[in-house]
């Protein structure tokens, strides 16, 4: 049986389809493209940070890999790893976990970048230029590879580097004074493998 792809000319169009699917899909040129599972190593560090940023901010609004960004370019959304939304945003959320461009921008966004150079384009240049284009205040990229977290601020429209940490440093958060964590504390678990 052939089975037809749906196409969206637009993304108001791809919000209300609906193919009873718990996949996540990308909107690419009209086309819905499967996002791959993330490795178990991305989502141990996830998990790990959802809880340090979950009892900072509240579980309601550290958001998981199945929140959707809208984004403009291509494709047209993104799921970040990890996102630290705006108290506004819960109710916004409650149909669906989109925050549209029309809406606030979370204030952080996290991103653990998977091996391959694919990945690793997507997330320092194609993720950070979007995100930029949709005034996210803070962006951390977290790469299990070099052993580090870059973090982003934006001033002046534009992302800035606060700090590229490694090791024992202590992670510099400008939205998030008060966290207490070091980059060995969020990759450690990886190098004991």
């Amino acid at each position: 049986m052939l089975t037809i792809k749906p196409r969206f000319e637009t993304f108001e169009e791809y919000l209300i389809y609906d193919n009873n699917s718990e996949k996540l899909y990308e909107l690419f040129n009209g086309e819905l493209i499967e996002v791959p599972p993330e490795s178990g190593f991305n989502v141990e560090i996830a998990n790990f940070l959802f809880l340090k940023f979950a009892l900072l901010v509240g579980y309601r609004r550290a958001r998981g890999h199945g929140l959707e960004l809208e984004v403009r370019g291509e494709p047209k959304n993104r799921y970040p790893d990890l996102t630290i939304i705006r108290e506004e945003h819960i109710e916004q959320l409650s149909k669906r976990n989109t925050i549209r461009l029309n809406m606030a921008p979370p204030l952080l966004v996290i991103e653990i970048v998977s091996p391959g150079e694919i990945q690793r384009e997507r997330d320092y240049i194609a993720k950070r230029m979007q995100y930029q284009d949709c005034c996210i205040p803070e962006y951390w990229i977290i790469d299990p590879q070099t052993q580090t977290i870059l973090v982003l601020e934006l001033v002046a429209n534009v992302y800035t580097t606060v700090g590229d940490f490694s090791n024992d440093d202590l992670v510099r958060s400008p939205g998030f004074r008060q966290l207490n964590l070091k980059v060995s504390d969020v990759l450690n678990f990886i190098s004991e493998r």
